[in-house]
């Protein structure tokens, strides 16, 4: 990609019902972990690639992610009264995303970056001409708070195959994608996964994958808090 994107997205609108009793009263990305709360976590990583419009969806204790955010400038909240997952979530906010590529990053995941920020690597892997939807992924061998079968097959060229039923999978979707407007033609409305829309790209051949370099971690419940915590101080040190 000659220029990188300069918009993108943050999906903050889950219920978190997995840490609770935590997001009774805190919305998942306003949890801290190791000092920094997720949602800071996510946009520092989209700071640090030059991101300049900047697009927060909402629905849980939204009150709590806007009054978090308030000051930040070139920042739009894209408010759902009902929630409409990940593809839903993204086709509301297409206004407030430009014409061009953007990324998308899921606010309940944490990243660290190999020795070339992941962003960055998505970026200049990113061929306009042969794709709709570039995404991160994640070997599940390293993926520390994840328990489930993997999503993806990758050859050597970046082109995924999605796990079949009894197959386990080496690779998952790590939630950090870079993801074109033209993806979302006829795209469903209301509430519907991003899913149907890969697998629409991956139909067509426009659906591609890197395998994340750094370390990636899942904070799916309380009891995994301070694992992660652990985890991420001894990388500091």
């Amino acid at each position: 990609m000659s220029h990188f994107p300069t918009h993108a997205m943050v999906l903050a609108a889950g219920l978190g019902m997995r840490m609770r009793p935590i997001t009774e009263h805190t919305p998942k990305p306003l949890v801290a972990v190791a000092g920094r709360t997720m949602l800071d976590r996510a946009l520092d990583h989209l700071a640090e690639v030059n991101v300049s419009h900047l697009v927060v969806n909402t629905h849980w204790l939204a009150p709590r992610i806007q009054e978090h955010l308030a000051g930040r400038p070139n920042l739009t909240l894209s408010h759902e009264d009902t929630l409409l997952e990940t593809g839903g979530g993204v086709t509301k906010a297409l206004p407030h995303l430009g014409d061009a590529p953007f990324y998308v990053v899921n606010s309940d995941i944490i990243w660290t970056d190999g020795a070339t920020p992941a962003l960055k690597r998505l970026a200049e892997f990113w061929d306009d001409e042969r794709m709709d939807a570039l995404l991160l992924m994640q070997p599940t061998a390293t993926a520390m708070g994840y328990d489930g079968d993997g999503d993806f097959f990758l050859d050597a060229f970046g082109v995924p195959r999605r796990r079949r039923d009894r197959e386990m999978a080496p690779l998952l979707f790590s939630g950090v994608q870079i993801l074109s407007p033209r993806l979302f033609r006829d795209a469903p409305s209301g509430k519907f996964s991003l899913n149907v829309l890969y697998d629409r790209a991956l139909e067509d051949g426009r659906l591609f994958g890197i395998v994340h370099d750094g370390r990636w971690y899942h904070v799916g419940t309380p009891d995994a808090l301070p694992e992660v915590e652990r985890a991420l101080l001894a990388e500091d040190n």
